[in-house]
């Protein structure tokens, strides 16, 4: 099949299809004249190409993975449980801020409830809550 084909059937680009090849995450791709001629090989391994980048890999990483004629499929499930660690430590970030953004709020919401026309006092809380401090707070 030609490039169109396997762009039509992969959702991918042939742009990308080629850059794909460039990088040899393709292996030698077929010729008949200047046309490439794909076969349904590579429309598997562009759809798993696409798939990896749509969890976040990136194809420099998946070049020494798919060099050979099949993937290094061992290397790839080492792959995805690093990214399984970088997503669960970005978890645990998130999740960090969110508590501090929480103490923030209700920090706020507190000084404003005893006193409405406490917004300077309410700006320190807030800063103080959420562990920020002006060089003029620390002075004073």
């Amino acid at each position: 099949m030609y490039i169109g084909e396997i762009a039509r059937r992969t959702g991918a680009s042939p742009k990308a299809i080629r850059h794909y090849e460039t990088l040899g995450l393709l292996g030698a791709v077929g010729r008949s004249g200047s046309y490439r001629v794909y076969a349904e090989a590579d429309v598997a391994r562009v759809e798993l190409i696409r798939q990896a980048q749509a969890l976040g890999m990136r194809l420099a990483e998946l070049q020494p993975l798919l060099a050979g004629a099949e993937p290094d499929w061992s290397a790839l499930c080492r792959l995805i449980e690093a990214k399984r660690a970088a997503v669960a430590a970005e978890i645990a970030r998130l999740h960090n801020l969110d508590l501090r953004l929480d103490a923030v709020h209700r920090e706020i919401a507190a000084c404003l409830g005893a006193d409405p026309g406490a917004a300077a006092h309410c700006a320190h809380a807030g800063r103080a809550a959420a562990g920020v401090a002006r060089p003029a707070d620390a002075e004073a």
